[in-house]
């Protein structure tokens, strides 16, 4: 996989005048610094495939990850190259071996989505079958195109033993604060480790973005997902449990609360599921117990 990122240091922070009011009547202006939002365009194949909100940081680990977790890829190597403009804004992606480029592929969009949409990418000299998706996070990422979904069937994770105090670990570091979050209180986080290892650690807008960055990041790096836990700020609805079962990852742990679907479906697929995880107990709701 050959990646090409020419954008460096965007600016991830805006500085934003205020006025202060408080409940005693005092009324004055204060300025802090406040998080932007980037839209990133994603091309497959030379099509417009989603676009993505988020901050202009760990773009290609996000594409990567999004990709993964949309069912697109199975692994690093379906990609052959990634190119990020200088300004983030476009994202472009060619996928080994032409995937989506055939007859088969295209029927099965048609037949799974009969009553979808259909939307012009090339300025109106094509049109494709779409379908629109917005996460449950709502910061508006959408996903354009659905030429490139398969239809495979998403398969079982494999459990791993773990320890309750590698969760533990994971909890003290959310604790500690990220950079962003400290600033703005305007971020989710997501943290990656193996083997009780952190490996890495990120921010962004939604939480669905930074797991994606946190598997993207794996994918780069050549990171066994199934060997891997990963762990959450934000809540875990079925979105989110997907995500980790698409990648193969046998633990997600969250600092907030499931819904009873995303139980369900970690139960489903044999996901350890490990929710209002913090620094001195946590909730397990599916899965593998820890060993003693």
């Amino acid at each position: 996989m050959y990646i090409n990122e020419l954008y460096d240091k965007l600016p991830l922070l805006s500085a934003e005048t205020y006025t202060y009011i408080s409940r005693d009547g005092d009324c004055h202006t204060e300025s802090e610094p406040v998080l932007t939002e980037h839209i990133l365009d994603v091309y497959l194949n030379d099509r417009l495939t989603m676009k993505l909100v988020c901050i202009p940081q760990y773009l290609t680990e996000l594409v990567l990850g999004r990709l993964l977790t949309e069912g697109i890829l199975e692994d690093a190597s379906d990609v052959e190259q990634i190119y990020i403009c200088e300004h983030g804004l476009r994202a472009r992606v060619i996928l080994r071996g032409n995937k989506g480029e055939n007859e088969t592929l295209q029927a099965t969009v048609a037949d799974s989505h009969p009553q979808a949409g259909r939307v012009a990418l090339d300025g109106g000299a094509s049109r494709e079958p779409f379908t629109e998706l917005t996460p449950s996070c709502c910061t508006g990422n959408h996903i354009l195109n659905d030429y490139f979904l398969t239809g495979k069937p998403v398969k079982p994770v494999t459990p791993i033993s773990w320890k309750a105090e590698q969760v533990f670990d994971l909890a003290d570091r959310f604790h500690a604060g990220m950079p962003l979050h400290g600033q703005t209180w305007a971020t989710h986080s997501c943290f990656l480790a193996k083997d009780g290892q952190l490996l890495f650690q990120c921010e962004d807008i939604g939480r669905h973005n930074a797991l994606d960055k946190a598997i993207g990041y794996a994918l780069r790096h050549g990171i066994p997902l199934s060997r891997c836990m990963v762990y959450s700020s934000g809540r875990i609805p079925t979105d989110m449990a997907m995500k980790a079962i698409q990648a193969g990852i046998p633990i997600l742990a969250s600092k907030a609360s499931p819904t009873a679907e995303a139980i369900a479906l970690a139960k489903e697929y044999g996901l350890t599921l490990v929710c209002a995880a913090r620094r001195d107990r946590m909730k397990l709701f599916a899965g593998t117990k820890p060993e003693v």
